[in-house]
């Protein structure tokens, strides 16, 4: 357990002037309070397939006019209802290495210790919790000594943190690029997969350079950037960018499209802290891979083994859904349950009380986390005229 120690560090505040000047327009957050309708819908899960699949493709599956799909996606991306990022691919520890961390405050605090770790592109996701904890959050780096310092600095240095606890993930069995909603049958899944691009043979590369950090850090901020963008921001040429994407994307880098999550017919979420005998770890994580309900599922040296993620559809629930685990894996111990009161930070991106992106903070290689806190862009960014995503 790590006590606080005085330090400072800068926060972002989402109802500062600078928030609101680059919040969504008007007409954005109207469309934001209706919600979703089929073809919206049909165009996330296509996007969670296949996240940048040209428009012309999802047109196709989907029967309407490719600038239509386009249309759509912009409107709901300006909006902050849904988005696509990229990170370093959690299930290589040889590229990232995650502390989870909880976090107990002094009385009041929470809130402002969430902006504050939130406005760090070290820490990925930020979430404001009931029960044991008043905040988890969890924490990229490159290896366990680089974590060590980084739970340091950004924990015992925050006003109003009390103590932490760190559980290190050794394995993630799932994560949310695999959640999917149900709006498209069969059929049309299978023609969005059977486009996929065959991967590309692996580069013998030490690592990564300037170019693959500079390529994450422009993917997080938005997942379907155009190739030529890339190549203008990188300053490099566009047959490079695209052969080094392909192998960033096939071997080292994560893409996923998310959605708000009180649109996606889950509004409530929940994290579970659990154990497993150890022979049986393994089985019982990929079992938990396989449940809907399971976002993300990691595999933690601590007291506890396994901590398991969940969007539910009701309070009630959060009772409901541990009875149906312990009956499926009677293995399984929940040592401790906490219900989110609101996500702060997911995956690099700042979210609002009804879980709209509002901004982003972004992620790049865990050895280059000296990204400056004007790094930090705002949605919206993305031109609605654009209507196809280069494919990698």
């Amino acid at each position: 357990m790590h006590e606080k120690t005085p330090g400072h560090s800068a926060a972002f505040d989402p109802d500062s002037a600078k928030a609101r000047r680059n919040a969504p327009p008007g007409g954005a957050q109207d469309f934001a309070a209706l919600g979703l309708d089929e073809l919206d819908r049909a165009v996330v899960h296509a996007l969670q397939i296949r996240p940048r699949a040209p428009w012309t493709l999802v047109g196709e599956v989907l029967a309407v006019n490719p600038v239509t799909a386009a249309r759509r996606w912009h409107r709901m991306e300006n909006a902050g209802l849904a988005w696509v990022t990229a990170y370093p691919r959690l299930t290589n520890a040889t590229i990232v290495v995650t502390g989870i961390v909880e976090v107990d405050a002094e009385p009041g605090a929470a809130e402002d210790v969430a902006r504050i770790l939130a406005a760090d592109p070290a820490v990925a996701n930020v979430k404001l919790m009931a029960g044991g904890r008043d905040l988890v959050a969890s924490v990229q780096a490159r290896d366990l000594t680089e974590l060590a310092h980084l739970t340091t600095l950004l924990f015992q240095g925050t006003p109003g943190v009390r103590a932490t606890r760190t559980h290190v993930s050794t394995g993630v069995t799932t994560e949310g690029s695999r959640w999917r909603l149900r709006s498209l049958d069969a059929v049309q899944c299978a023609q969005i997969e059977a486009a996929l691009p065959t991967p590309p043979e692996s580069e013998d590369r030490a690592g990564w350079d300037d170019l693959d950090e500079r390529l994450v850090e422009l993917l997080s901020t938005d997942g379907r950037m155009p190739l030529r963008q890339l190549a203008a921001e990188t300053d490099t040429g566009l047959t490079t960018v695209r052969r080094r994407l392909r192998s960033l994307l096939a071997t080292g880098v994560s893409l996923r499209c998310d959605l708000a999550r009180p649109l996606s017919g889950w509004p409530l979420s929940a994290v579970y802290f659990a154990s497993v005998p150890a022979q049986y770890l393994e089985e019982t994580s990929r079992a938990l891979s396989g449940v809907r309900e399971v976002r993300s599922c990691a595999i933690t040296a601590g007291p506890h083994n396994l901590v398991i993620d969940v969007w539910l559809r009701a309070l009630a629930d959060v009772h409901t859904f541990e009875a149906h685990l312990s009956g499926r894996l009677p293995r399984l111990t929940i040592g401790d349950r906490s219900v989110v009161l609101r996500t702060v930070k997911h995956m690099g991106r700042l979210l609002d009380g009804d879980g709209r992106c509002v901004g982003v903070v972004p992620l790049g290689h865990p050895q280059d986390q000296d990204v400056p806190r004007q790094a930090l862009r705002m949605v919206g960014a993305t031109s609605p005229g654009e209507t196809d995503a280069a494919l990698p």
